[in-house]
């Protein structure tokens, strides 16, 4: 079994937990980790039977899993892409996000961010995603084509009405594009990992051992990034919108797979 698989199913932790563990994965380092001690970190996981237990007591065994959890998918065991590990969301998304909510000086400077904000969350939710349901390239691709295209049209809403009908209110002007963010963001979440419920996913006992496949489980599986999405809207809405901030308030977006709550029965 994947080390990273076996973690989920031994630790099941509720948000909070969760989200701590989430923000020890975020230290720069692991974009630039080499692939020998990545491979090292989870031979030992590998090779002791109490990893999972040990997280909290042994900082060798910490270091690890922290390697191990950022780095490498526990469906298929291969590595994330340095742009789409845990470390690279915040860095890259906060930026895009503080520019989609400035006021507009032409159709480049309103198109450009939006495109540039939900083409990389849609990559970085379908890479991070369930990968134990049949799929292939294109039909992956062709989804996350419509996804994108859609959720940049309606992250132009606020831009629209405001053309249309000027927004004098400030808190209205304000408003809007915060409450449109965070929607957006859940719903992109949902549509991007769509072909889960369509297809199920694997769904394990405790022991690891795959029991079949469930539609049901596929549907409950991106629930709890998307909420966390909707947060993670408001959070980075509010803090783009009052001062500026480089992402100080961004909560976790996406859940790494390893950690959904339909992985077991």
């Amino acid at each position: 079994m994947d080390p990273n698989l076996r973690f989920g199913i031994s630790q099941r932790q509720p948000f909070v937990q969760r989200f701590l563990l989430w923000t020890e994965l975020l230290d720069p380092v692991y974009l630039f980790i080499s692939v020998g001690k990545i491979e090292n970190s989870r031979q030992l996981l590998l090779t002791n039977e109490d990893a999972p237990t040990l997280y909290r007591d042994d900082q060798r065994i910490r270091e690890a899993w922290q390697r191990s959890l950022s780095t490498v998918h526990p469906d298929n065991s291969k590595l994330i892409p340095a742009l789409f590990r845990p470390a690279a969301f915040m860095p890259l998304v906060a930026p895009l996000v503080f520019l989609s909510m400035m006021p507009v000086k032409g159709i480049k400077s309103m198109i450009l961010p939006q495109v540039s904000l939900y083409a990389y969350t849609t990559a970085f939710t379908i890479t991070n995603g369930n990968a134990s349901y049949s799929h292939g390239p294109v039909e992956r691709t062709l989804l996350g084509t419509g996804v994108c295209v859609s959720s940049t049209l309606f992250g132009l809403i606020p831009h629209f009405v405001h053309m249309r009908y000027g927004l004098d209110n400030f808190w209205i002007r304000k408003a809007l594009p915060i409450a449109i963010l965070a929607q957006v963001s859940g719903v992109n979440v949902l549509a991007s990992r769509r072909l889960e419920s369509i297809r199920g996913i694997e769904v394990m006992d405790k022991k690891g051992n795959v029991i079949g496949h469930s539609r049901r489980a596929g549907e409950k599986d991106p629930v709890f990034p998307a909420k966390s999405a909707v947060v993670w809207g408001l959070k980075t809405g509010l803090y783009s919108s009052d001062n500026g901030t480089d992402g100080a308030g961004i909560v976790q977006y996406i859940s790494p797979s390893w950690t959904d709550t339909a992985r077991s029965t």
